[in-house]
């Protein structure tokens, strides 16, 4: 089985700031507290623009990635997250090869 993974671009209205990293930083510890199969689950900010941000992540597999979906928590968190940006996430998938 290969792992799953996503990478996101998150741009964030200036003023929301705050309350992203606050968002994102909860759901992380609840990715890592409650999801054995997330492997990586990573928020870094840009060192040229404070605003945008990356969340990379990685599932063992497509199932891990599935559950990850349909977890009470993230149904909670991704809306407001959402709800930060000032623009559109943009989101790619990636499988590891090794």
């Amino acid at each position: 089985m290969s792992a799953k993974s996503f990478i996101a671009k998150l741009v964030v209205k200036p003023d929301r700031r705050d309350e992203f990293i606050a968002l994102q930083t909860e759901l992380k510890g609840l990715v890592f507290q409650h999801e054995p199969d997330a492997q990586v689950y990573e928020l870094l900010q840009s060192e040229d623009d404070p605003d945008t941000f990356y969340c990379v992540a990685t599932f063992k597999d497509q199932a891990a990635f599935d559950h990850h979906m349909g977890i009470d928590f993230h149904d909670r968190l991704v809306p407001p997250i959402l709800d930060c940006l000032a623009s559109d996430m943009e989101l790619g998938f990636y499988r590891s090869l090794s």
